[in-house]
C-alpha cells in the first residue's frame, strides 16, 4: 500500500479495546485550574482527543455564541457523505462519497490492524478518531460504509455509547448478522445510516438506527439506492439538512445501472450551491471509495472520481 496524499499505511496491533465508553456531556469540562501546570497540558490533550470522538453527540448543545441555546443544526457542518447501492444480475458495488471539513484534508490516514485473535481490519480514518468514521473491512468478509443522519436534539440520550465506539466495533463483526446486532444495540446515544456488505454472500443493506432501539433495514437490489444525510426510511425527528435534500433530488435525476455511472454520479457538480463532489469552501470531497462484491475489490479514487483516477485497490478477501 502506497502513502498518498490522501492515505498513509499505518500498521499496529491492539491489545485492550474498551467495549462500551459512554458519552455523557456533563463530563466534557475543562481540567481542574488546581491541577499542577506540568500536567494539565498532557490532561488536556489527552482529553482533546477523547473529545474528538464524541463531537458528533456533543456538538448540538454547544450554545450559538452569544445565545446561550442549544443549535438544531450547525452554522459550519463538519461531515457529509453520499452512498449509491445496486446489487442486480451484473452488478454488485456500494459507491461512496467521504465528504467532510476542508481541514481534514491530508489529515486522514488508512489503518491496517491485526487483533490478537488474528482478525484484521482497514480502515479509512480522520487523524485523532477510531477507525472508521468512514468506511472500512475486514478479514470475515464484512466491509461498511457510513452516512451521517443528524437528529434533533432530544433524539440524543445522554450517557449512552457514541458512534464512533460503534463503528470500531464494527470492524470486528464475524459476519452481516453480527453486525446488524453490534450496530442495532439499544445503549447508542444518536442513530447512523450504516451500509453492511457481506462480500462472499453478495448482499448489501442499508441499517438506518437511532436511539431508544430503533432501526429500519432496506436490502440493497437492482433499482440503485442512493443515501446522503437524512432518514430515509426510519420515522425519525430530524435536521431538514438543504444539502442532503438537493443531493438527493439531484441523485433522482440521474440514471445509474454500472459501476462508471455510479462514480459519474457521485462526481456531479450540476448544483453549484449543494453539489454532490464538494470542492469547499466549508465541505470537500476527501475521496471515493467503490466497493465491488464480485471483485472482492475497494477501490479509493482520488479527486473526482468520474475522471476514474484510481489511488489504491484493496483486496477484501
Amino acid at each position: 500500500m502506497e502513502e498518498t496524499k490522501y492515505s498513509r499505511r499505518i500498521t499496529h496491533r491492539e491489545e485492550h479495546q474498551p467495549k462500551s465508553p459512554r458519552c455523557d456531556a456533563a463530563e466534557a469540562e475543562a481540567p481542574s485550574p488546581s491541577l499542577p501546570s506540568s500536567t494539565t497540558a498532557p490532561w488536556r490533550e489527552d482529553n482533546q482527543v477523547i473529545l474528538v470522538n464524541f463531537r458528533k453527540e456533543i456538538l448540538p448543545f454547544i450554545p450559538k455564541e452569544g445565545d446561550g441555546h442549544g443549535r438544531e443544526e450547525e452554522e459550519e457542518p463538519d461531515g457529509d457523505c453520499s452512498d449509491v447501492l445496486i446489487v442486480s444480475d451484473s452488478t454488485a458495488i456500494a459507491a461512496h462519497n467521504e465528504d467532510g471539513n476542508v481541514a481534514l484534508l491530508g489529515h486522514t490516514y488508512l489503518v491496517r490492524a491485526t487483533l490478537p485473535d488474528g482478525l484484521s481490519f482497514t480502515a479509512y480514518t480522520c487523524a485523532g478518531e477510531l477507525p472508521s468514521c468512514a468506511f472500512g473491512f475486514n478479514s470475515n468478509g464484512v466491509a461498511f460504509t457510513l452516512d451521517s443522519v443528524p437528529p434533533v436534539n432530544d433524539e440524543i440520550v445522554a450517557g449512552a455509547i457514541a458512534r464512533n465506539f460503534v463503528s470500531r466495533d464494527l470492524l470486528e463483526a464475524k459476519n452481516l448478522e453480527d453486525a446488524m446486532r453490534r450496530i442495532c444495540s439499544p445503549g447508542v446515544s444518536v442513530g447512523h445510516s450504516y451500509n453492511l456488505m457481506d462480500v462472499r454472500g453478495r448482499r448489501i443493506v442499508n441499517v438506518e438506527t437511532a436511539s431508544g432501539n430503533r432501526f429500519a433495514v432496506h436490502e440493497a437490489g437492482a433499482t440503485p439506492f442512493f443515501h446522503a444525510n437524512m432518514y430515509r426510511h426510519l420515522q425519525v425527528k430530524q435536521v431538514q439538512d438543504e444539502n442532503s435534500m438537493s443531493r438527493e433530488k439531484r441523485a433522482a435525476q440521474c440514471s445509474v445501472d454500472s459501476k462508471e455511472t455510479a462514480l459519474s454520479l457521485l462526481g456531479d457538480t450540476a448544483d453549484d450551491k449543494y453539489p454532490i463532489y464538494m470542492t469547499g469552501p466549508t465541505l470537500h470531497t476527501l475521496c471515493t471509495v467503490l466497493v465491488d462484491l464480485d471483485k472482492e475489490t475497494m477501490t479509493i479514487y482520488k479527486g473526482n472520481p468520474k475522471n476514474g483516477e484510481m489511488t489504491l485497490i484493496l483486496p477484501m478477501l
